[in-house]
């Protein structure tokens, strides 16, 4: 079993998708989260850096999702992919 970590670049593109989701520039966001430069929210988007927790936190009140919403992990894919098998052998069986 892969210890589960998270993915920076696919969170970082998340990130970028839920914030345009919200119809919000990366100026609106850094300026939400305090920032006095956009530096930060880019970095993010652009899978090079990930936000602390209490950023992440903030991102998810901003977004209205839940932080775990937010996260990639290396094992999602993974995981979900099992969780449709057992629910789809759950119904068809």
């Amino acid at each position: 079993m892969e210890y589960p970590t998270i993915d920076v670049k696919a969170t970082g593109a998340r990130i970028k998708q839920y914030r345009k989701e919200c119809g919000l520039t990366i100026r609106e966001v850094s300026e939400y989260m305090g920032f006095t430069t956009d530096q930060a929210v880019c970095k993010w988007q652009r899978g090079e850096s990930l936000p602390t927790v209490d950023n992440l936190y903030a991102l998810s009140r901003l977004y209205g999702k839940s932080m775990e919403d937010i996260l990639v992990g290396n094992d999602e894919m993974s995981s979900r992919r099992f969780y449709q098998y057992y629910t789809y052998s759950l119904i068809f069986k």
